[in-house]
């Protein structure tokens, strides 16, 4: 399935983040966590696909993507930079295994927070966010992705670390097997993780030997 929708609006969210805000066409549902794979309806990249998650509510009216543009190569991210309202994107059908099995620890590296967007908000909107736990890493500070908005959700325990940005006075720590024995003593629960490939086997590893249920472990399959 592929259906041409028109960008309603591209709301800046950081210096290289936006959201975009699309008609939704009628009877297209998905559940919080959920993607589908995007193009431009725009010629020579109408075959270019990249998978994107759901950012709204799954209720909404419309329909909204969370996306991270990379300016350093001629890639589908950057062509989005320059859309607008009235511009158009080709949705395909929905997929993803990034979906809520209960309270637990989300760890996310950069824009792979954007699958926890939806269950985040969702899960604020029904009054069932109590106990889960948010700890995400990125280069800087202006790197952080909707810092006000999670740390406004009441219920949900926020922890923001950053890798490169000595000026802050954030946490400095990358999440390796140091930082999760400090910050995460409790194993026997739910974890959701999503980031870049080599961080989410490294995590998914580190968990693994200190003693979590692999069974209990979520990433995008």
């Amino acid at each position: 399935m592929e259906t041409s929708v028109r960008i309603l609006d591209a709301i800046p969210v950081t210096h290289n983040v936006r959201h975009y805000r699309l008609e939704r066409p009628k009877g297209y549902d998905f559940t919080p966590g959920q993607a589908t794979e995007v193009s431009i309806d725009r010629d020579d990249w109408r075959d270019r696909k990249r998978p994107f998650t759901f950012t709204s509510l799954p209720d909404a009216d419309t329909l909204e993507f969370t996306i991270k543009s990379y300016f350093d190569h001629t890639g589908v991210t950057n062509e989005l930079w320059s859309l607008g309202a009235g511009d158009h994107l080709i949705l395909r059908d929905v997929w993803g295994t990034i979906q809520y099995n209960g309270p637990g620890t989300f760890i996310a590296g950069g824009a792979g927070v954007t699958p926890f967007i939806a269950i985040m908000r969702h899960l604020n909107a029904t009054g069932k966010l109590a106990g889960n736990r948010l700890i995400a890493s990125y280069r800087t500070e202006q790197d952080i992705i909707l810092r006000e908005e999670f740390e406004a959700m009441e219920g949900l325990e926020v922890l923001w670390t950053l890798t490169d940005d000595p000026k802050s006075s954030l946490m400095q720590e990358r999440i390796d097997a140091g930082f999760l024995k400090s910050h995460v003593p409790h194993l026997n629960q739910n974890f959701y993780l999503c980031g870049p490939d080599p961080m989410v086997k490294d995590l998914r590893g580190l968990l693994d030997e200190a003693g979590a249920d692999v069974g209990n472990v979520t990433w995008e399959k």
